[in-house]
């Protein structure tokens, strides 16, 4: 007879613990946008911004002259975007890790935890199914935290929020616009997710009490796990959201790309300032990765416990 593994996945208590991944990385997404957003229009401006023409002078600067010329919304630019599809991005991140986690326990316990190895390669799985949700919505917001410095100079704006951004592409460029830089965000996706969930779940194991399982972890403990791999998914990776953010930031129309490839844009970047080019915004994006993350993860682990995950 077949294995019987397969019908197991469509057993009611699986699909009830499909929904409550959802709802406890859908409440993650919610945390980490709301801490984490003005950190991110900080990085995703400096960098893409023009290096012959720049409109900041660094970290400082950024931060004061988005206050200047547009308040504390400014901070908050294109939050539309990921907060909606946050909640849909992180429902989707963490059902399809948790998943991933289920099919390399298919000939375990339920309850024994996978080896490091394993959670390094569930996070592979999840960045690349990912890309193909979060690539839009990262599409969407960096096109409206950049636009301030067309602007700037001297441009038009081309829309008026973000769910004017996303109507326009879609309808102008399809299928096509909506997943610019596609490559590029696997590029990013797959090796920072594998870093971000692999090292989560090995502080995690390491803080365990002996004799005891992940949800006896403190609330400290669960901070500093989640502040940890969200520093890890940043440092080890950064480089390529620099790509993927340049990528996204270029022209919507094909013939007018600056960037028509990532092997392009890497040579590109690189003429322009070397390997600075490529670590361009590293700051604000470190001062968001630690907190952001440390909470979302909090949140995701809590609420998986209440839920009785």
């Amino acid at each position: 007879m077949p294995d019987l593994d397969i019908a197991k996945v469509q057993t009611p208590s699986n699909a009830y613990k499909i929904v409550k991944n959802a709802i406890s990385g859908t409440l993650g997404g919610i945390a980490v946008c709301l801490i984490g957003h003005p950190f991110d229009t900080l990085k995703v401006r400096l960098q893409t911004q023009s290096v012959a023409n720049p409109v900041y002078v660094g970290l400082r600067d950024c931060f004061i002259k988005t206050l200047r010329w547009e308040g504390i919304a400014g901070l908050y630019k294109g939050v539309g975007s990921p907060l909606v599809g946050q909640m849909f991005f992180r429902a989707t991140l963490f059902t399809t890790y948790f998943q991933s986690q289920e099919f390399f326990k298919r000939n375990k316990d339920n309850h024994t935890r996978l080896n490091g190895s394993e959670y390094f390669r569930c996070g592979m799985y999840t960045g690349f199914i990912v890309s193909f949700i979060e690539g839009p919505i990262d599409l969407f917001k960096s096109k409206m935290q950049t636009e301030i410095m067309k602007v700037k100079q001297g441009q038009p704006a081309s829309y008026r929020n973000v769910f004017h951004c996303a109507s326009v592409i879609s309808q102008k460029y399809g299928i096509r616009g909506i997943y610019q830089a596609l490559p590029a965000v696997c590029l990013r996706n797959i090796p920072s997710n594998a870093f971000y969930f692999g090292s989560f779940e090995a502080l995690m194991t390491y803080m365990t009490p002996k004799g005891g399982t992940t949800a006896d972890l403190s609330a400290s403990d669960l901070l500093l796990s989640g502040g940890i791999a969200g520093f890890l998914y940043w440092f080890v990776t950064y480089p390529t959201d620099v790509i993927k953010s340049a990528m996204q930031a270029d022209a919507s129309e094909v013939t007018k790309r600056k960037y028509p490839s990532i092997l392009q844009c890497i040579r590109t970047l690189y003429q322009e300032e070397g390997w600075k080019r490529f670590y361009r915004g590293f700051t604000p994006c470190l001062m968001r990765s630690i907190p952001a993350n440390a909470v979302m993860l909090f949140v995701v682990q809590k609420v998986r416990v209440l839920l009785k995950l």
